[in-house]
């Protein structure tokens, strides 16, 4: 019945210490499309050696998470996919418990695990095996492909985060349902997809970004004057951590805060997404 129904798309870049571990969480008879944000046929041809139910498609650039997830979607056949972190590592019963709670709530657009940071242990601790929400993590998305049709996937214009956010406000705009689920079990480490070696490049693209869509949210759903009020202790602040830090000669903190400016600065005048980490290909 998985391998007729679901479809696990993994966005990976940089993430071979950590990918092996998702995979084997996974039963061998499902489908799996890894979208592969670079040209690294080593990685390809290891990948689909050692797990025949799994394609791997090389992009051959970082294409980032939303239109990294959004090639991986348009790849699915199956009736529901499965978002899912290089760094999540499913229960036994996970896969399962996705599809018996599809068969209970047929019109659901999207279900996640319900321990996540956002919710309370009121909520998680409820009578109700799954209940709705306005919006869930990405690292593991059980979507209804079907629900998508009139809105789409992710706006490829984030590279990551808060696109996640922006699907959820869409559907609940269209009164579609989010939900999730106390019997999903997925250990997902958290911040760590990509390898350590590369990490202070990483944080330093993580600083970037986060301000840049943090502005570029709010615009789109509140307006540039409101997402200029909201952003504008933030610039002030990292301005003046990056000139502070420059003047004591700490290098590391220096090119944080301007990161965080240049994120900022560059969403406020309009300017894509276009930051990338400085990695050396393999």
């Amino acid at each position: 019945m998985l391998n007729n129904n679901i479809t696990v798309v993994i966005n990976t870049f940089k993430s071979e210490d950590k990918i092996f571990k998702c995979l084997d969480s996974i039963n061998s008879f499902c489908k799996v499309i890894i979208i592969e944000n670079s040209d690294n046929e080593n990685f390809k041809k290891e990948i689909e050696s050692k797990y025949k139910n799994i394609e791997c498609f090389l992009t051959g650039d970082n294409l980032g998470y939303a239109k990294g997830n959004n090639f991986g979607l348009s790849k699915v056949k199956t009736k529901y996919a499965l978002i899912l972190n290089p760094d999540a590592i499913l229960g036994k019963q996970t896969l399962s418990n996705f599809l018996l709670t599809a068969n209970k709530i047929k019109d659901f657009a999207i279900i996640g695990p319900a321990k996540q940071d956002e919710y309370s242990d009121r909520e998680i601790d409820s009578n109700e095996d799954f209940f709705q929400v306005d919006f869930l993590k990405g690292f593991a998305m059980f979507l209804n492909i079907e629900q998508f049709k009139d809105i789409g996937f992710f706006d490829s214009n984030f590279f990551i985060y808060l696109e996640e956010i922006d699907l959820c406000k869409r559907l609940k705009k269209k009164n579609k349902k989010i939900y999730l689920d106390k019997s999903l079990t997925i250990n997902h480490l958290g911040g760590s997809s990509h390898n350590q070696s590369i990490n202070f490049e990483m944080e330093l693209s993580r600083n970037w970004h986060w301000m840049w869509s943090t502005f570029y949210y709010n615009k789109k759903h509140y307006g540039f004057f409101y997402s200029l009020i909201k952003i504008s202790r933030k610039l002030f602040s990292s301005l003046i951590k990056m000139v502070f830090f420059t003047l004591i000669f700490k290098k590391k903190e220096s090119k944080m805060y301007f990161q965080r400016f240049s994120g900022l600065f560059n969403s406020i005048i309009g300017k894509k997404s276009w930051y990338r980490p400085k990695i050396f290909k393999n």
